[in-house]
């Protein structure tokens, strides 16, 4: 089945991806032009809502939510208001201005690298390499991760349509690092990403995890759904078991697989997130006017307050 997509101004899925959204997205060739023109008439009704998405970031977005027009629309109006109320991480992201966000893009050690056996793409990140001298902060890491997941929106079909694997390793994650991550940041940055972008992330393998960075992700996980946390699997070094579920052939040379290695492969796609940077200086006029929203304006409390009283987090 060749995908047809009309007028449209999106990529044609292939066959094996347009028979996937067909039986597991409710997508209908034949009805999703009715459905991004819908989610634009809704726009045009949302006058706090700075933006002017294209085709394409419409369509992944109906994609992520299963056509579901409703949930589509409270999505996208989420991905607009963290532009506002979280500018640390969607703002100034111009990489021929922001020198440090540039280096982080530069010398990334997020990637590509191939397709589990279920046929879902996966994303490795080596925490920690791109940073030898632990000189960057949290903020700015996280800053240079949704330029990643943006660039994914836009351009990986498969991710939204199947879903993505992500594999992190952790060997050189800093003691440093963990304390940056107060509970408001990590509040912060689950719901940027669980409630303001399209992805379902199928699996999460973390392996050579530090002992001392269990009770941080034991705390993170306290922010996420209960789905999220059933997929995250964590290795210490016996994490080539992960290779039941992940073909071994796909992973760095480093790992003993036969997919290049590591820095050939993050700077060739780190290659590709600098053509990006058109993209990111147009987003940076897209947000919300909390004044204009109809009804209750959101604030950054009830976006991001944090219940309890606790505020951080004790290590031995």
């Amino acid at each position: 089945m060749e995908d047809d997509v009309g007028t449209l101004k999106i990529r044609p899925l292939s066959p094996e991806l347009l028979e996937h959204a067909i039986k597991n997205l409710n997508e209908d060739p034949r009805r999703r032009e009715a459905d991004v023109k819908a989610v634009r008439e809704w726009f045009k009704k949302q006058t706090h809502i700075i933006a002017d998405p294209s085709d394409q970031l419409i369509v992944s977005f109906l994609r992520g939510c299963k056509f579901s027009l409703e949930k589509t629309k409270k999505k996208l109006d989420m991905y607009y208001t963290i532009r506002s109320m979280a500018p640390e991480f969607f703002k100034n992201r111009d990489l021929n201005k922001d020198a440090k966000l540039r280096e982080i893009i530069e010398n990334t050690y997020m990637f590509p690298t191939g397709y589990d056996f279920e046929g879902r793409k996966v994303y490795m990140m080596v925490i920690g390499k791109d940073d030898p001298e632990g000189k960057f902060k949290m903020e700015d890491v996280i800053r240079g991760n949704f330029v990643l997941v943006d660039y994914m929106v836009l351009h990986d079909d498969e991710s939204i349509v199947k879903g993505s694997v992500q594999i992190g390793d952790l060997a050189m994650m800093r003691m440093s690092y963990v304390t940056q991550m107060m509970p408001s940041f990590m509040k912060k940055m689950s719901v940027c990403f669980e409630e303001g972008y399209p992805f379902r992330p199928q699996a999460m393998h973390m392996i050579n995890m530090p002992s001392f960075f269990e009770k941080v992700l034991k705390f993170f996980q306290s922010f996420q759904k209960e789905k999220m946390t059933r997929r995250q699997t964590v290795y210490g070094s016996d994490w080539e078991k992960m290779y039941e579920t992940v073909p071994k052939k796909i992973m760095p040379n480093e790992y003993g697989g036969e997919a290049g290695t590591i820095d050939s492969l993050s700077k060739k796609f780190a290659k590709e997130l600098l053509e990006f940077n058109d993209w990111l200086i147009a987003d940076e006029k897209n947000g919300v006017d909390e004044k204009m929203r109809v009804g209750r304006a959101k604030t950054k409390e009830d976006l991001f307050g944090m219940e309890g009283s606790f505020r951080q987090l004790a290590f031995d």
